[in-house]
Order: C-alpha cells, then sequence, then structure tokens
C-alpha cells in the first residue's frame, strides 16, 4: 500500500470544546445539549460515570470514587474549555470543589461546573431571592439540594418530589405530570423563581409555558449547566433556548473569566505544537 501524503488541521470545537460527564443511567441531557449547542464550531464530547440503577446517596458516594477515571475517558486531545459533571444531587452531596478537584486531576479543562453551582449562579444572574423546588427523587436525595440552595442564599418557598429513585422512571416522567408540580409550587408569593432539578427530567419544553404562566423565571438543571458552561466560555449565543436565562447580558464575573480563556489562542495543541 502506498502512502499518501496529508496536512494536520485545527482541532474540532473553534468556538468552544465542552465536555460532559453524565450518568450512566441519564437519557436526557444529551439530547437537550444537542438541542441547545447547534453550532458547528461547538464540540462536545461526553463520558458516562457508573451510576446505579437507581440514585441513593449510597450510589452518589460511588459516583464519587468513579468520576475521576470517567473524566480520564474524555479525550485528551481535546483541551476542554468547560467540563460539566451533569449530576444535581451528585455534586450536591460531593460538593461542587471536590468535583472540580476529581475532574482537573483527569482532565485537561479550564474550568469545571455541575448543575448545581450553575443553578446557583443562574439564580443570582436572574436576581431570584427564594426558591420552588420539583425533584423527581426520595427525599434522602431530594433534601440536600434545598439545603445547598438554603446556603447559598436561596431559601426554599415550597417543595414537590415524584418520590423516585429509579432513573429509568425519572427519564420517562412525563411533561402533564412535571407541569402540574412546578404549577403548584410556584404560584406563592413569596417565591422568586422555580427551580425544576434532575438532568434525567424533560424540561426543556415546559420552561418557556411555565414562566409565561407563572410570570417568574424557570430554571431547571440542563437549561442552567448550559448557560453557565456557555457563560464560562466568554458567553456563546443560542439560537433557540428556553426561559429568560438565556435573555440575561453576560455578567462581570463571566467577562473576566473570558479574558483568561483568550489566551487559549496559547495552548499547546499536543499534536501540532501550537493552536
Amino acid at each position: 500500500m502506498s502512502r499518501f501524503p496529508y496536512t494536520i488541521a485545527s482541532r474540532n470545537g473553534g468556538c468552544a470544546t465542552l465536555g460532559l460527564v453524565v450518568l450512566q443511567v441519564d437519557e436526557t441531557i444529551e439530547q437537550d445539549f444537542r438541542r441547545l449547542f447547534g453550532a458547528a464550531d461547538i464540540a462536545i464530547h461526553v463520558s458516562r460515570v457508573p451510576s446505579g440503577a437507581e440514585l441513593t446517596p449510597d450510589t452518589i458516594a460511588t459516583m464519587e470514587e468513579t468520576l475521576p477515571a470517567a473524566a480520564a475517558l474524555l479525550p485528551p486531545a481535546a483541551r476542554f474549555d468547560v467540563i460539566g459533571y451533569a449530576c444535581t444531587s451528585g455534586a450536591t452531596l460531593i460538593g461542587s470543589e471536590r468535583v472540580e478537584e476529581l475532574v482537573r486531576g483527569a482532565a485537561d479543562v479550564h474550568n469545571v461546573t455541575n448543575p448545581m453551582s450553575a443553578v446557583c449562579a443562574a439564580l443570582n444572574a436572574l436576581g431570584a431571592r427564594s426558591v420552588a423546588i420539583v425533584s423527581p427523587y426520595i427525599e434522602s436525595v431530594a433534601r440536600p439540594v434545598s439545603a445547598a440552595l438554603a446556603d447559598a442564599g436561596f431559601p426554599t418557598t415550597a417543595s414537590l418530589s415524584f418520590g423516585e429513585e429509579v432513573e429509568a422512571r425519572v427519564a420517562r416522567i412525563d411533561l402533564a405530570s412535571i407541569r402540574a408540580a412546578a404549577l403548584e409550587v410556584g404560584h406563592r408569593g413569596d417565591t422568586g423563581a422555580v427551580f425544576l432539578s434532575c438532568t434525567n427530567l424533560r424540561t426543556l419544553d415546559l420552561i418557556d409555558e411555565l414562566e409565561a404562566e407563572l410570570g417568574k423565571p424557570v430554571v431547571s438543571s440542563n437549561q442552567a449547566l448550559a448557560w453557565h458552561m456557555a457563560e464560562l466560555c466568554g458567553g456563546l449565543s443560542f439560537a433557540s433556548a428556553p426561559g429568560c436565562l438565556f435573555r440575561l447580558r453576560p455578567c462581570g464575573c463571566v467577562q473576566e473569566l473570558a479574558k483568561r480563556l483568550s489566551a487559549r489562542a496559547g495552548w499547546p495543541d499536543p499534536i501540532l505544537g501550537n493552536d
């Protein structure tokens, strides 16, 4: 076989390179991210972390042990702008700082986030001072999310849970059930925003409708994570994305991070020796 000469092109993701570490049983977030990040110059690479058929404090503790190996399976030559650990309850119980430490130890990445950090940033950007929560999970998994939001300055005015722990069923909770639960907690006058917690819930098609009916922001785990990852890249734009969150102007802290990301052009490419 004769050998044919070729040239090396720049890497995928000319605008941004994003990574996701997704629960093995999650069926929703990848579909949502494909909808939200549709631009050809945004690369998204996904790895899976073992998570068990049921989400409980015990299975979340196991994820802390396996998260580095999952992050290490992301392509090492991609040089990530942002990696998101896509589990709201997992990030809450493991802790955002610990998640970042584990991911940074396994992958070459500029910024790390997760749904809990993203939701707190989103609520702050929206000016919300209280939140009502809809969760699919059992109390031992749902309660720490409410406590973490309260610790971050967003007290819970109301919360509802579907009491589920089997992820295969979480992914199939229908829109009508989620909508009814969101309206139940969201109509309270002292509620500043509604949070639809869980990356496996199908929420994107409900957000605009709920905001119109409630007259207040509605934030979901996947929507907030996508928004936060975009902001950490300096403010990526979306052709179509639900909710008033995506209509916000980038905040000052994001502008500062954008300056840091301007050094991206100086990152040495492991193949070419430059970027």
